[in-house]
């Protein structure tokens, strides 16, 4: 199981529903375990009687609601726990590629799945502890004269726990500690992902031999 999910830890987000895939078939009396700790990229599916799209994820297999998000799509679901708490699950996914609703027309693919769940406990004292745990899975793609082809992918999952006042609302906290947790997975993201290949790429070509090779011809 611990070789298991080391190797799903090293596969592009692109590659993980394969490779889950095939880890099942490989260990099926660790299935319960590699589908409740294994993220994969979120799926779309579309309402056929609204003729909306909603996010198909482990959350909401019973649940039908959804909401959108500036050109991507994102939905939230709640549930009550074991715990007197209830646990809320926060999803978006963004398409970048330039056939996708949030299109900037650099990527020929790219995409932004970001899982948000956080267990709320029960309130003490007119505080309560909040758990949230995120992953965020990033993939892009691009293909053309200018920059040729690349392709680069990547996910990162991390927890935070905080104690907050109840009084200041629940909506209210848990969209705090998702924008701050988002902020800080995007940082990490540019430097681990995006940081080291450019250093990677500045070392094998350093900027003044990638200058001369764009000077035109005399």
């Amino acid at each position: 199981m611990e070789a298991a999910m080391g190797l799903m830890r090293r596969m592009p987000p692109r590659h993980s529903e394969t490779t889950l895939s095939a880890l099942l078939s490989l260990l099926p009396h660790h299935s319960s375990d590699l589908l409740s700790q294994v993220d994969l990229p979120l799926q779309v599916l579309c309402d056929v009687d609204s003729g909306k799209e909603f996010i198909l994820c482990e959350y909401n297999r019973d649940a039908d609601s959804y909401r959108y998000y500036e050109g991507g799509i994102s939905s939230v679901y709640m549930w009550e726990d074991d715990n007197e708490g209830f646990v809320a699950c926060f999803l978006i996914k963004k398409d970048g590629s330039k056939t996708g609703h949030g299109r900037r027309g650099y990527l020929e693919e790219g995409a932004w799945d970001a899982i948000h769940v956080i267990e709320v406990g029960p309130e003490e004292e007119g505080a309560t502890r909040y758990c949230l745990t995120s992953t965020v899975m990033l993939s892009l793609t691009t293909d053309d004269e200018s920059s040729g082809t690349f392709s680069l992918s990547g996910s990162i999952r991390r927890q935070m726990n905080m104690n907050l006042a109840v009084a200041d609302g629940h909506l209210c906290n848990m969209g705090k500690m998702i924008e701050e947790m988002e902020g800080k997975l995007r940082n990490s993201l540019d430097q681990v992902y995006f940081g080291k290949t450019r250093e990677m790429v500045c070392t094998l070509r350093p900027p003044s031999e990638v200058a001369q090779m764009r000077l035109p011809d005399s």
